[in-house]
């Protein structure tokens, strides 16, 4: 029973579902589902999909990460990140408005999810340890701005294409002179309503003596009023006959389960891609469960989200939908909204079902210009100027990393983006790497600490060098360790040992236990005794493994301390200020 209940955690939680819980956890639904209808309508116009697959990707998956998930608040549907990626990878093969284009959707997210659950079944969690954060940081910020940009021609309501932010800004100016005034004037003020929501709203309310959780609510439907009142302007002044782009007809139903039509070649020009949004998808969904886990002393397991947003991308495939994952503005509503478990999510696409069923004829009449407007106030909040500010400060190696995340996002594509963070940040890695820290150190008086000579004021010994590496050891910076030693000896003719302390060093390939082999040939031959201090268990573990210990001229000292004490005479001891 234990093993299922880890496959599938509802097991777990089911079992201590209470009243209360429940209560709590319907109304968090209730303020979700009015936060995600016309949210899920947005983001799948991003994606280049009809709204309606919007409404079906927020359905089953939720049912399906309620299943499998290992996060209570974390609440799971279309995001704009995703929605962008999805657009650039199925644009690529398919035209929009196709119906290769929306089989292509469905077939994405069956790959993602499929990718996913054998990654979470394979225990490759750590795999996404390769998007360093700043990587994705930038690539969000970007992603935003990006998006931003791109509903710019549903606000002027103009024709405009394009997948970077050239071909983005040369189709807005291209097409100026058929803007439309009435869309404009929609998305425009629009845009200034649901900013005013956002920043001002809620301490308004508060301050006419509300309580901040209905004054919450209350801010969460701004959207929503959004959506009804340009819905009945439109209406009223016949404001599509004026040249309005509106939404259209969306059917009325629930989606049929099943599989979508099977392309072996379709497949394969889909697999880079959907390992893409799983990774990215997979980065951004964890990192908001284990925020909001934190808060409540809650355990995330990341294998196992792997599953639960696997299976929820398999729901959306079997379902007409697109690619889901954990959204950070939705999970945090559903946080504060008070949801206990992820029966939250249940409760929240009953909500959408329902509205799949009952509302979709009144939403016709919705302007593309006000789905446009709620995207565009929705991803600006990605931008992270600061978050910009802070890498340039701390790492300007972090920082090549982000800034080349950004403008390959920009000027060349969203995939092609994260390919060049990620592979700027290996190679910067490897360079770092490949060039430790090194540092001569000595005692610190009165005490058994050493320190960096340079550094302190400590002592030394000139027939004792006492070397310590910041980095483990490997074939890329093996080479540097030779050269390093090799200056050092040159340098110190009364020398007559060799300390190599190992206390930062936490593991030794087989390029570098060579290179040990060599430099404690080399300095026998130059009448100098090779010895390691401090050398880590496990290290230690595979050095015995081979012939070294057996071959070293010196010994194997337990502490710095003790090689010193062992090595020097007191009156060959210098200070060093």
């Amino acid at each position: 029973m234990t093993r299922l209940a880890n496959l599938m955690p509802i097991l777990d939680w089911g079992r201590h579902y209470r009243r209360t819980t429940l209560t709590n956890d319907i109304i968090a639904a209730l303020i979700v589902t009015t936060m995600l209808i016309p949210q899920s309508l947005a983001y799948a116009m991003l994606a280049g999909l009809p709204a309606e697959v919007g409404l079906y990707a927020s359905i089953l998956p939720l049912v399906a990460y309620a299943i499998f998930g290992s996060s209570r608040t974390l609440a799971v549907g279309p995001v704009a990140v995703v929605s962008l990626m999805t657009a650039t990878s199925v644009g690529e093969i398919a035209a929009q408005g196709t119906e290769a284009y929306l089989v292509a959707a469905t077939l994405l997210a069956l790959i993602s999810g499929a990718m996913l659950v054998g990654m979470g079944l394979m225990k490759l969690g750590f795999v996404a340890n390769f998007l360093s954060h700043p990587v994705i940081s930038g690539f969000i910020t970007a992603s935003g701005l990006l998006i931003a940009a791109g509903q710019m021609k549903h606000l002027l309501g103009i024709q405009a294409g394009g997948h970077t932010l050239p071909e983005i800004a040369s189709g807005l100016i291209g097409n100026l002179h058929a803007m439309n005034l009435p869309t404009l004037t929609i998305g425009a003020g629009v845009l200034a309503f649901l900013y005013f929501v956002r920043l001002k709203l809620r301490p308004l309310l508060v301050s006419f003596g509300l309580k901040p959780r209905p004054a919450e609510v209350i801010t969460k439907a701004g959207p929503v009023l959004a959506v009804a009142t340009t819905i009945l302007a439109v209406t009223l002044l016949d404001l599509g006959a004026a040249g309005v782009p509106l939404v259209g007809a969306i059917p009325r139903g629930l989606p049929v389960p099943g599989l979508p039509a099977i392309d072996p070649d379709m497949i394969v020009a889909l697999a880079g891609p959907a390992l893409l949004i799983s990774l990215i998808g997979f980065v951004e969904s964890v990192s908001v469960a284990q925020t909001l886990a934190a808060k409540r002393r809650q355990r995330i397991v990341p294998d196992q989200e792997l599953i639960g947003l696997g299976a929820a991308n398999i729901a959306a495939g079997l379902s007409a939908g697109y690619p889901v994952t954990g959204g950070f503005a939705r999970s945090v509503v559903n946080f504060d909204a008070g949801a206990e478990t992820p029966a939250a999510g249940i409760f929240t696409a009953i909500g959408i079902a329902l509205a799949t069923l009952l509302l979709t004829p009144l939403l016709a009449n919705l302007p593309q210009a006000t789905l446009a407007a709620t995207i565009i106030v929705a991803v600006l909040s990605l931008v992270n100027i600061e978050a910009i500010r802070r890498v340039w400060a701390y790492s300007r190696a972090d920082f090549a990393a982000m800034a080349a995340t950004i403008l390959g996002t920009l000027f060349v594509g969203v995939e092609a983006g994260v390919v060049i963070g990620v592979a700027l940040s290996l190679l910067l890695h490897l360079y770092r790497t490949s060039r430790p820290h090194m540092a001569v150190v000595g005692r610190v008086p009165g005490t058994e600490h050493f320190r960096n000579v340079e550094r302190h004021a400590v002592i030394t010994s000139p027939e004792v060098l006492s070397l310590r590496v910041d980095e483990s050891l490997y074939f890329a910076n093996t080479r540097y360790l030779e050269d390093r030693i090799a200056a050092l000896v040159a340098e110190r003719p009364e020398l007559k040992h060799v300390v190599l302390l190992c206390s930062a060093i936490n593991a030794i390939d087989a390029s570098a236990l060579e290179s040990l082999e060599e430099i404690n040939h080399r300095l026998k031959d130059a009448g100098i005794s090779f010895h390691l201090s401090e050398v880590k268990g496990p290290v230690m573990d595979r050095l015995k493994r081979s012939s070294y210990l057996e071959d070293i001229t010196g010994q194997v000292f337990l502490s710095q301390h003790e090689a010193m004490c062992q090595l020097t005479s007191s009156s060959r001891l210098t200070s060093r200020a």
